[in-house]
């Protein structure tokens, strides 16, 4: 692994998840560099156990540390004054998926926080819900999804910079803040489809 702070964070996230016994889906795991603007971008999903293939309720991570602020990195690590501490864009979308009919949307908003668990010093904010609706052969729909996703940024200080293991403590509450409202979500009374891998 290299040793670089955007790493380490991934690191922080993967611990937290694995802590809150959430189950990594590593098909769904990337780790993206954009050739032309320098972007880095990790993805992964977690699900709860024993849900099946596709789970029924899914969050998938994406953390995105841009050009700019591995400028501002590079800066700090020669030693240079901070003008701007680097930023990781942070975005979890929580899915609910395999289900047979149309959901009632408010229902779901309503187990679910307008704010994450504290990342440091910041929380995620709550977006506005997508439905989706997918089609059998003849048009007629045959399974729906809803997303919701929580949106934010984390600052990375001097402190953070000179040891990475504060993020550790930083990202702890994400583990089991995402298992927390997965299990709300799946209490929910929602008629779900069977797993693609149910043998019946």
């Amino acid at each position: 692994m290299l040793d670089h702070v955007f790493t380490d964070a991934i690191g922080a996230l993967r611990d937290a998840m694995e802590s809150a016994f959430l189950e990594r889906q590593a098909f769904e795991e990337r780790f993206q560099a954009d050739v032309l603007l320098g972007d880095l971008t990790w993805e992964t999903s977690y699900s709860l156990p024993g849900e099946g293939i596709p789970p029924r309720t899914r969050a998938d991570i994406t953390l995105d540390w841009p050009t700019w602020a591995q400028t501002a990195y590079r800066s700090w690590y020669i030693g240079e004054e901070l003008d701007e501490p680097p930023r990781i864009e942070i975005e979890i979308v929580l899915r609910v998926q395999r289900l047979r009919d149309l959901p009632e949307v408010k229902a779901i908003l309503a187990v679910l926080p307008e704010e994450s668990s504290s990342i440091g010093d910041e929380t995620l904010m709550r977006s506005n819900p997508t439905v989706e609706t997918l089609y059998d052969g003849d048009l007629t729909p045959d399974e729906y999804a809803v997303e919701v996703s929580y949106e934010g940024s984390y600052d990375l200080d001097e402190a953070v910079l000179a040891d990475g293991s504060r993020l550790d403590s930083h990202f702890a509450s994400m583990g089991g803040w995402i298992a927390a409202t997965l299990v709300r979500l799946g209490d929910l009374t929602l008629d779900f489809l069977p797993p693609d891998d149910d043998p019946d």
